[in-house]
């Protein structure tokens, strides 16, 4: 008897395992309206997710689950993407990103000019690559997921300098190493920010061979480009230049016209893409969603003073024949960029800030006594910083021209914020800029339907950073996930208070992790560093 019972046991484990439901998933999501990130019709259905990933999309049909949620056919969709993120800092302190969280973000990019890394002095204890800055953030936990391009800036500060000039032959060739080290560690390719110094000491060869570096390794180039105002399709031909000779893809960061001077000449810079496009260059765009930009006193203040880093730019302002000579560079700036029109709202100095925080340049001036171009220097003397600004410098009509281009996915260019100091103050695009385009743009304008506006949020950006397992819901693809009820969603954030989350994501998974529930998040950090094609495995 005892020989049979081991038999029976046998016999009776195959015949449970035989009866046991197939397609086991930990998720199952039923009852969704689906938009799949491709841009195609929604589809009523469910979809399953196993082990962080998407097992099954499709109809109705009996699967097994850990957890089953009723969708009551809301919309999901694949989770949102934004193509420019000042995130970094902010997640190392507070790695929930409420502020973009709450509108559907799941991916972070950061690298506009300046990257996370390599940063401090090559064989010395501060020194930390690409790579172990950017593991060091998803180690710590962090909700969203997050990528990277590698600076321009960042890599000519760790070879050049802060110098106005270019590069030597043996620094060039240091360049092209730390290009080649930090693809390997991950990065997605090269990215730019030419109006800023010293990344506008570059010339067009040198970024040229930077991106060239990074082409074997899939990179892409991504630029902040030269000029985006008088010069503005000059800059536009420079990346396209960059493009086609370095044989990458190119993306040009926060698309814009800028100055009421320029306004005209978006339709010419359309073209321009467009042209470049049928000729067979992966030329693209990214906006966020408003009239105002915001920078620091930079946005005006010319590049040739800040030579040598910021105590030379200081020291440079108050020498009289360079502050001669910067007063008139400042006047043609503010006379196409009115003081009226450059809002303060970042100040180093508290008590400074407590004066001028909210006011205009022209504001200050009239409470200094001074012109607006000595207002410009002296604030930024005092303060010892560049003081972020916001300009209100485009066009809502080019806004909207742009809100339609097929070719154009969706920014912040702002940090992701969970908290705050009781004084501080930023842009409402860090708040709203992904929302507007579905509750502003989409569903109360009518400028592109639900699927488009979401396949610009998710599918086309994820193509762009040439990820192949993000940006769609699709079986075999990570399950990024966003649920909510189109009619509820709601922009709060406006330029006099833009502290205020979006309103109607209700939930939101990250890696098959649920990270918002209800709108509140769940206290977890599955983010994950997500690297580019080049990277070594």
């Amino acid at each position: 008897m005892k020989s049979v019972f081991p038999i029976l046991c046998l016999a009776l484990a195959l015949l449970f395992q035989s009866c046991a439901p197939e397609n086991e998933v930990d998720l199952l999501i039923h009852n969704a309206l689906i938009y799949d990130g491709t841009g195609a019709a929604p589809f009523l259905g469910q979809v399953g997710v196993k082990d962080g990933k998407i097992v099954y999309v499709g109809e109705e049909k009996p699967l097994s689950a850990d957890k089953t949620l009723d969708a009551e056919g809301k919309a999901l969709t694949p989770g949102f993407i934004n193509m420019l993120s000042w995130g970094y800092d902010n997640l190392l302190k507070d790695g929930r990103s409420l502020s973009d969280l709450k509108q559907g973000v799941t991916l972070e990019v950061f690298g506009e000019g300046t990257s996370p890394g390599p940063s401090g002095k090559k064989d010395s204890t501060n020194y930390e690559t690409f790579g172990e800055a950017m593991n060091k953030l998803a180690t710590q936990g962090v909700t969203p997921n997050i990528a990277s391009y590698l600076g321009a800036t960042t890599v000519r500060i760790q070879t050049v300098g802060y110098d106005n000039r270019p590069a030597t032959p043996e620094e060039l060739e240091a360049m092209k190493q730390l290009v080649i080290q930090s693809m390997e560690e991950g990065a997605l390719g090269i990215g730019s920010s030419l109006i800023y110094a010293p990344a506008d000491y570059a010339p067009t060869e040198e970024l040229v061979a930077l991106c060239a570096a990074s082409a074997p390794y899939g990179g892409r180039y991504i630029s902040h480009i030269r000029n985006e105002d008088q010069r503005l399709l000059e800059s536009v031909n420079e990346l396209i230049y960059i493009s086609k000779t370095a044989g990458v893809p190119a993306e040009i960061y926060h698309l814009k016209a800028s100055r009421p001077a320029n306004f005209h000449k978006l339709d010419q810079v359309i073209a321009k893409v467009d042209s470049a496009r049928a000729a067979g260059l992966a030329i693209t765009a990214d906006i966020y969603t408003y009239n105002a930009s915001s920078t620091g006193l930079t946005g005006v203040v010319p590049t040739w003073v800040q030579e040598g880093g910021h105590e030379a730019w200081m020291n440079r302002m108050r020498d009289p024949v360079a502050r001669k000579r910067l007063l008139e560079d400042l006047r043609v700036e503010l006379s196409q960029q009115p003081p009226k029109d450059i809002l303060m709202v970042g100040f180093k100095n508290d008590s400074l800030g407590q004066i001028y925080r909210g006011k205009t340049i022209a504001e200050a001036a009239v409470m200094r006594g001074q012109s607006p171009e000595e207002t410009v220097i002296d604030l930024i003397l005092e303060d010892d910083s560049r003081i972020q600004c916001i300009y209100f410098s485009m066009s809502e009509e080019n806004l909207r021209k742009k809100m339609q281009i097929p070719w154009v996915s969706f920014c912040s260019d702002a940090g992701s914020y969970s908290s705050w100091e009781p004084d501080f103050r930023t842009h409402p695009r860090a708040f709203g800029s992904f929302i507007r385009v579905l509750s502003e743009f989409s569903i109360k304008e009518g400028l592109l339907t639900l699927e488009s506006a979401i396949h610009r949020l998710t599918g086309l950006p994820a193509t762009n950073l040439g990820l192949t397992e993000r940006g769609l819901i699709k079986e075999g693809y990570w399950a990024d996930l966003v649920l909510f009820d189109p009619k509820a969603l709601k922009d709060k954030a406006t330029f006099d208070n833009p502290l205020q989350f979006a309103e109607g994501i209700d939930q939101v998974w990250v890696n098959g992790t649920q990270v918002l529930l209800n709108g509140e998040h769940t206290g977890e950090f599955p983010g994950q560093f997500v690297k580019g094609t080049g990277a070594k495995k």
